[in-house]
């Protein structure tokens, strides 16, 4: 995987935009205005930011030497995904896909209903 593969993935999720708010390497993915995937565009090999549930973040990180603690994010609720060559591409499609839907379920009611 590259990061155009990652970068098409999230792009293919209902509503997302992509956006370089921090520099013109860390490129954003957001839902209604909410982060859900930043992507170090530098990076060799890709790096991404994704939220999780605390407890499912320590069992990620206890099982895949590539998925460590959120860079620059509350390392509680973000980890950080190695997109190295041992790195699962179906594992990243659904962490990524988890990141987005928590994100969405945190937006108003109303916001929500609204998109569809």
């Amino acid at each position: 995987m590259n990061h155009e593969s990652i970068r098409e993935f999230a792009l293919s999720l209902p509503l997302v935009t992509e956006h370089l708010p921090f520099d013109e390497h860390t490129l954003v993915f957001k839902v209604h205005g909410k982060m859900f995937v930043t992507l170090g565009l530098n990076a060799q090999p890709p790096r991404m930011n994704m939220k999780n549930d605390p407890e499912v973040n320590t069992t990620l990180r206890e099982h895949y030497d590539w998925i460590i603690p959120g860079y620059h994010s509350n390392k509680q609720h973000w980890n950080t995904v190695i997109a190295d060559n041992d790195a699962d591409w179906t594992l990243i499609q659904e962490l990524i896909k988890t990141s987005y839907e928590l994100v969405w379920q945190k937006l108003p009611k109303k916001v929500r209903e609204g998109s569809l």
